[in-house]
């Protein structure tokens, strides 16, 4: 009997051999990321004013890079995004490449489709003032400290996505002016370890955030240095691992290869 593995082997085989990766084909429901099957873009952009997008937008997987003022890939606080989305806007097949500034901002509800980030800047994506983010499809890589940021209140759904070379995947944010109870939700994620710490998610505790974690592959990490749920008390480090109130999942929910 052919596995699905094997069959899904076979087919991306059959998409290279036509110039196609899985990163570019879109439906109604994102593909699952892979870290290593990453999109070619199709030309490319220099941005030096951040984009506002509104509505439905689709980047026709053309890669957007910083320039001018928006040329910064540090951790600089303050940075300006690339793009920034009103509220209830969607951006789709997009990758933001280097220099990446501050990612995207969503200054509402916002849906992310398909966005890879080949080399995380500030932060990859910021979620303020909505109460549902989504993040469906796409990859990150090349975080030096963050890849999303929660700072406004409500749930970060993030699935079918991939993600390498990072520190924490996700943050509740531990020092806004303003405190929040937040959400975040992650399914079908693969994560590929370097060999050096890094968190899946990082919450506060103190503020009764809540995560859960459903079919977390962790490829390349014998040593166990990704720690799926790190928990705060805002910035002061008080633990890991699940439990029934704060970090719900359970080892079955953790696939190591």
């Amino acid at each position: 009997m052919t596995s699905r593995h094997t069959r899904r082997r076979a087919l991306i085989g059959g998409l290279a051999s036509l110039g196609v990766t899985v990163g570019m084909i879109t439906t109604g429901t994102a593909p699952a990321a892979h870290a290593a099957t990453w999109p070619t873009p199709n030309g490319s952009q220099a941005v030096s004013a951040t984009i506002a997008v509104s509505g439905t937008v689709d980047g026709g997987m053309k890669k957007y890079y910083g320039s001018g003022n928006l040329a910064g890939d540090g951790q600089e606080e303050g940075q300006d995004p690339i793009f920034r989305l009103a509220a209830g806007a969607t951006l789709k097949n997009v990758i933001i490449g280097a220099p990446g500034a501050d990612g995207i901002h969503c200054e509402g509800n916002c849906t992310l489709q398909n966005v890879w980030w080949e080399d995380v800047g500030e932060d990859a994506a910021t979620f303020r003032g909505g109460s549902t983010y989504t993040v469906t499809g796409g990859g990150a890589k090349k975080a030096a400290d963050k890849v999303f940021q929660h700072n406004g209140p409500g749930t970060v759904n993030i699935s079918n996505f991939a993600v390498s070379e990072f520190k924490t995947l996700y943050r509740s944010c531990g020092d806004c002016s303003t405190s929040y109870t937040r959400k975040v939700n992650l399914s079908n994620i693969e994560v590929t370890g370097t060999g050096t710490m890094a968190r899946l998610v990082g919450i506060n505790v103190n503020r009764g955030d809540v995560a859960t974690l459903r079919g977390i592959t962790i490829l390349n990490d014998a040593s166990r240095r990704v720690i799926p749920c790190q928990k705060y008390n805002n910035n002061t480090a008080v633990g890991t691992g699940p439990d029934s109130t704060n970090c719900l999942y359970s080892s079955s929910d953790i696939t190591y290869r």
